[in-house]
């Protein structure tokens, strides 16, 4: 994979700067993130990168699986 210089950011920049990398991965199509000065995280725009080809009933399932699976507590709180 090659990488584009200007995708490339710090994980401290990531994480305080998010709404910056994720604009930058939409410009870019993907962000890599470097730890200790190593490749650690990549951040993908799904709607650019032709690798990932999901269609938007599968982002959906996907971001809604994931949110089920770091809330089910709260939602069998709920579901009560």
């Amino acid at each position: 994979m090659t990488v584009d210089t200007g995708a490339i950011v710090s994980v401290t920049e990531a994480n305080q700067n998010f709404s910056r990398v994720a604009r930058l991965a939409e410009q870019k199509g993907r962000v890599v993130v470097f730890k200790n000065n190593r490749p650690k995280l990549l951040i993908v725009d799904l709607d650019a990168e032709p690798e990932i080809e999901m269609t938007e009933d599968e982002k959906l399932c996907f971001v809604a699986e994931r949110i089920l699976r770091e809330h089910r507590a709260a939602f069998e709180e709920l579901a009560k």
